[in-house]
């Protein structure tokens, strides 16, 4: 895709990968604007770290729509009167419907806490813990119809560790979301990342599995020879 200059956050909850976003806009790691955070829930602390940021707010309560589709039109409606080049969900619990999503293909991206395709949907910390897992993390992923099925751009990897509790997991996994979301938006920001329902394009060549983001440092970026 192009260079991208402004950005749309939704949000449903505290908004700390937004404040990791606003954060990277203020140092210029991403060098767009975001130029609203809109949120379906209209007490979300995240509401409050874009006002503090100068960002500008707005809610579409969900809970005043007889339907998704109906919610997600007026949802449109109102990130489309910003006119975003790129639209980031940022801990938003809403399930988008089709035709938003398609609307939407190649400009929107997720964050997702677990290693995709493993634990697609909610409780993932719980669920790697029960499977015994040594490794768990998170997945930076394009959007498409099917829930967190999109094209994986980039995984954050943490150990698992003996003793490990679901929220202790989520402290050591959110701990590099708050990396792994900004430097993605940052590619996008700078026009090197490409997104489509199929495939991501990095500096103009397809990636075959996603960047591994681990103890610090990108590990492994596979692209076709």
């Amino acid at each position: 895709m192009a260079s991208c200059d402004s950005i749309v956050v939704l949000v449903s909850g505290s908004g700390s990968n937004l404040q990791a976003i606003i954060d990277a806009v203020e140092t210029g790691q991403i060098t767009s604007k975001i130029s609203a955070v809109i949120s379906n829930m209209p007490d979300a602390y995240a509401l409050e770290r874009a006002k503090k940021a100068g960002i500008a707010t707005a809610v579409v309560d969900h809970t005043l729509f007889d339907s998704r589709e109906n919610f997600d039109q007026a949802l449109q409606d109102l990130i489309e009167s910003y006119q975003p080049d790129l639209v980031v969900l940022s801990g938003f619990m809403r399930l988008l419907t089709e035709p938003f999503v398609t609307f939407y293909t190649g400009r929107m991206l997720n964050i997702h806490p677990s290693l995709l395709p493993k634990y697609r949907g909610l409780h993932t910390h719980q669920r790697a813990l029960d499977a015994g897992d040594e490794e768990h993390g998170a997945s930076v992923h394009v959007v498409t119809p099917d829930l967190d099925s999109g094209p994986v751009i980039i995984q954050a990897i943490v150990p698992v560790i003996e003793g490990d509790t679901a929220e202790i997991l989520a402290k050591r996994v959110v701990k590099e979301e708050h990396i792994i979301y900004p430097l993605v938006i940052g590619w996008v920001a700078e026009g090197r990342l490409e997104m489509s329902a199929d495939n991501v394009l990095l500096d103009g060549v397809a990636l075959t599995s996603p960047v591994i983001w681990k103890a610090g440092e990108i590990q492994e970026k596979k692209i076709q020879e």
